[in-house]
């Protein structure tokens, strides 16, 4: 029983880790914001993907950092691997069982994720 209730419990955090890092994402503007649910899919290297879009790379970076400083604030989290924030055109910030990807607008359409995972349950959110 109390393993079972352990591992509602880190489902939870879980979900609540990915809608904070959406909500981090509309505070900077984010666009095309979207989570990729792939939690049924074998061989999957993670629980869910959360994508979206900057403008600009001065954008795309701002996103990420503000993703990192809420996640930290407000859950205690560190994020596993930070990667590509030095050409800001594609960065990847892994939480073990989420992992962003906010990309450049360009680069989002040349490596096309969500077509990759189409076989993923994917949630779409609002831009502004």
């Amino acid at each position: 029983m109390k393993i079972r209730s352990q591992a509602v419990d880190e489902k939870v955090s879980e979900l609540d880790l990915n809608d904070l890092v959406i909500d981090a994402l509309k505070d900077i503007k984010g666009k095309n914001i979207v989570k990729l649910d792939l939690t049924e899919l074998t061989d999957a290297p993670t629980d869910f993907f959360i994508i979206c879009e900057g403008e600009s790379s001065t954008q795309v970076k701002a996103l990420a950092d503000n993703v990192q400083k809420r996640v930290k604030a407000e859950m205690g989290l560190l994020s596993n691997h930070l990667e590509g924030s030095t050409g800001s055109k594609w960065i990847l910030v892994d939480y073990f069982n989420t992992i962003v990807h906010i990309f450049y607008s360009e680069t989002r359409e040349f490596y096309d994720l969500e077509d990759l995972w189409s076989d993923a349950h994917s949630t779409h959110y609002d831009s502004f």
